[in-house]
């Protein structure tokens, strides 16, 4: 059975740190491409980093280039997003998405919650 599960998410000042964690199962984690998405109350999930798995090249969304660190652990089936210096308008559920390299299948985990607030 393949599973995705985000764990990390939890309650931060603004400008402090948290580190998201993607565990896998189920799959060959290292053919696949990785994926961190947040959503916001009432919004559409939106792609917030990327990394690729045959080379591990990473694309960042705007809002969160320079803070955010997208990386991968094909030894361990484990993604992680660093998060720097983080605001208010991070706060949001952020879920892991593995994608298929040759987009076969994909599979979501059930998100972990972020909340950055004084």
């Amino acid at each position: 059975q393949q599973q995705v599960v985000e764990s990390g998410g939890d309650l931060v000042q603004p400008g402090g740190s948290l580190r998201l964690s993607c565990v896998t199962s189920g799959f060959t984690f290292s053919l696949y491409d990785l994926e961190w998405y947040r959503q916001f109350p009432g919004k559409e999930r939106e792609l917030v980093a990327a990394i690729r798995s045959e080379d591990s090249e990473t694309n960042y969304a705007d809002s969160v280039k320079g803070r955010f660190t997208i990386s991968r652990e094909n030894d361990k089936n484990t993604a992680y997003l660093q998060m720097n210096n983080l605001e208010p308008e991070d706060t949001a559920v952020y879920y892991c998405h593995a994608r298929h390299h040759w987009g076969w299948n994909d599979y979501w985990g059930r998100g972990t919650q972020v909340i950055v607030s004084s």
